[in-house]
């Protein structure tokens, strides 16, 4: 069943996709790997998506940001395909999808994508350092015309019609700095750069050993995870937001909804969820083409995943964690 599409103007989000304007690398350590690990951002024609490039083999192979390529992991988001694999990736697709950018092509020489801060904030100023550029076809909307609810106990996500992409979430912890936050979020660019993406991973004091002995946070440090102590964190920097925690979580369901393949229309309301909930939303709504409708969708409008190299090759800009 193919769904109904339509031309519209609603919310007023009619516009046209975005690339990045030049190519920009940066480096750092991967979260849980502990590997040194870069990317390479690089323009890429309309229509592309969002695409990895494997550059860590002799042969380029490359991998389009798509649910169908996700795989089960733990604390994080990862996809695989073409003979090999990404993770960690929802930072750096939070930043892209937060700063409206739908096509570009990601290089990466590792099996992580570095970690930077913990936040999304170091892709936010990449990509500013690349520029955006506007491109000759119209970006589609995926528009939410029923309801659809994810449950897992105590968990729960669900999206559900709204005139405008917004996005509420709910946590709960038995820890005197969390408790119950909860945080609504009204999707736009600087909305997401000034309340959103400076938000950082956070953990448990008590739970790193464990984490490490499973062979995972080999390379969380206080510069880039939030660690809470039995009372208190760890981070003498201390928190940057005061519910640093809940944007954060919000950060990650941005990053986890680029699976999508296309922005939303709709109302997100999460309550204790995370990963493997919001993946499973996405999956729900592929699912249910009754449920939705493509806005501002173009005849032409087929995915291309071109060569990664259709386009020349430019110097990049290079940004080092700190």
């Amino acid at each position: 069943m193919v769904p109904s599409e339509r031309s519209s103007n609603e919310g007023g989000l009619v516009r046209n996709q975005q690339t990045l304007a030049s190519t920009v690398t940066c480096s750092g350590v991967g979260l849980h790997s502990g590997q040194s690990a870069s990317i390479t951002l690089r323009p890429a024609p309309p229509n592309t998506g969002i695409v990895f490039v494997n550059r860590s083999s002799d042969v380029d192979a490359y991998l389009p940001v798509s649910i169908e390529h996700k795989i089960p992991t733990e604390l994080c988001t990862a996809i695989k395909g073409n003979g090999f694999q990404v993770q960690t990736i929802e930072h750096l697709l939070a930043a892209l999808s937060g700063m409206d950018i739908d096509n570009a092509f990601i290089e990466v020489t590792a099996t992580e994508v570095p970690v930077m801060d913990g936040s999304a904030a170091p892709f936010v100023r990449l990509i500013q350092s690349a520029g955006i550029v506007s491109q000759e076809r119209k970006r589609s909307f995926l528009k939410i015309m029923a309801p659809i609810e994810i449950t897992d106990g105590s968990k729960r996500v669900r999206i559900e019609p709204s005139p405008t992409p917004r996005i509420t979430y709910s946590i709960h912890y038995d820890h005197p700095l969390i408790k119950t936050q909860t945080y609504d979020y009204d999707c736009s660019v600087g909305t997401f750069e000034n309340e959103i993406a400076e938000a950082r991973t956070f953990g448990f004091l008590q739970e790193v050993q464990a984490l490490w002995a499973r062979g995972l946070g080999k390379g969380g440090t206080l510069d880039n995870t939030v660690v809470l102590s039995g009372d208190g964190i760890v981070n003498q920097s201390g928190l940057r937001f005061d519910d640093e925690f809940v944007r954060h979580k919000i950060l990650d369901l941005i990053g986890d909804f680029s699976l999508l393949g296309m922005p939303f229309i709709g109302h997100i309301v999460a309550d204790r969820s995370g990963h493997a909930l919001h993946t499973r939303l996405v999956q729900q709504i592929l699912s249910q083409p009754d449920k939705w409708v493509l806005l501002n969708v173009e005849t032409s409008e087929v995915a291309v995943h071109a060569s990664p190299y259709s386009t020349p090759r430019q110097p990049a800009v290079a940004l080092q964690a700190s």
